[in-house]
């Protein structure tokens, strides 16, 4: 079951988060709040922010799809460019290293705020993480966890921030990857980081909740309930993972109906063309070919319990050293091609 997940999705880059960090705090990528909030100060690809409307969301100028697009025009690659450019046109989440959280949540959060936005922030540094496998890592221990919260918590303050909570810390305490000996301590982590994030103004918290098809939602929910779902805006479903927005929908309606109705969020941003068939199963998450990018992340969704479309996965970042990728989260220009190219 472990293959279902395909979290794969950060470790291995986030040094130049920290630079980027610096440097947001500094220029703020900046802007008047209207919908061109900095883009040619950014990485000189002219990447602006979406109608508000449309998404809150705040898209980074200084993205590395944005660097990508204008290295290659300057190269004269002017398809190649255009490709890349719709995703570092989306927002897409920014995932919070383990050095410097304070630093980068308020790098993100000050960029996001000055252009009208809203910050998309993912929080995965549990300790455990990913139970040794592409994305193994996290916290040394709880209270290194809960201090790198509080860092979190206070970068934000009280400007705008849409945060997605752990991926597959929940799902992988019910699916046997986590030893059993972890669990309590998992539960009273993620309940308290739950608790922190939610007492901020502006902050809502999802909380992830697997995907369709990784099991049922009556494995997850009284998990979720112990890690504290009552108190989170709601959860998220389909992180890093290729799911189609209805299987995604059908699976997220079943579990809000056991956990008090609570809303939920989609990542949409490869499952242009739902999952992988092929090959091994416990692989079939990873750097799968074939694949597309989904629906642009949106809050105009196809039912009221969604909140939004997320492009929480950084789509053209590998989901680790599989099928000639590279380590998990570093960028694979090829493959961004793909899922670009075989998009609607």
């Amino acid at each position: 079951m472990y293959g279902s997940r395909g979290v794969g999705a950060f470790v291995a880059r986030r040094a130049s988060a920290v630079v980027l960090g610096a440097a947001l705090l500094v220029t703020g990528c900046s802007g008047d709040g209207g919908d061109d909030p900095g883009g040619e100060r950014g990485a000189g690809a002219g990447i602006t922010q979406r109608p508000k409307g449309a998404t809150p969301f705040w898209v980074n100028p200084d993205g590395t799809a944005a660097r990508q697009v204008a290295a290659l025009e300057k190269a004269g690659k002017k398809d190649q460019a255009a490709q890349i450019r719709k995703i570092a046109e989306q927002p897409t989440g920014e995932w919070i290293g383990p050095e410097n959280p304070e630093q980068e949540a308020r790098g993100y959060t000050e960029a996001a705020d000055r252009a009208g936005r809203t910050a998309l922030l993912v929080l995965y540094n549990i300790p455990h993480r990913d139970c040794g496998q592409y994305s193994q890592g996290g916290a040394a221990d709880g209270n290194a966890y809960r201090a790198w919260i509080d860092g979190v918590a206070k970068g934000i303050g009280d400007r705008p921030a849409t945060v997605v909570l752990e991926p597959d810390a929940v799902l992988h305490l019910v699916d046997g990857c986590t030893p059993e000996q972890f669990h309590e301590e998992r539960y009273d982590l993620l309940k308290g980081a739950v608790a922190k994030l939610t007492a901020l103004k502006n902050t809502k918290v999802y909380l992830d909740a697997g995907n369709a098809g990784w099991g049922h939602p009556d494995q997850i929910f009284e998990p979720l309930k112990r890690a504290g779902i009552d108190q989170a805006d709601g959860f998220s479903v389909n992180v890093s993972n290729f799911y189609t927005t209805e299987d995604s929908i059908a699976y997220g309606k079943q579990l809000s109906g056991k956990v008090g109705g609570k809303h939920f969020v989609i990542d949409t941003s490869r499952n242009g063309r739902g999952p992988y068939t092929q090959g091994e199963p416990d692989e079939r998450w990873c750097n799968p070919p074939g694949r597309a990018l989904g629906e642009t992340p949106t809050v105009r969704t196809a039912d009221p319990l969604v909140d939004a479309y997320l492009w929480v996965k950084r789509p053209g970042e590998s989901d680790g050293e599989c099928k000639g990728g590279p380590k998990a989260g570093e960028w694979w220009e090829r493959y961004a091609l793909e899922l670009a190219e075989a998009s609607r």
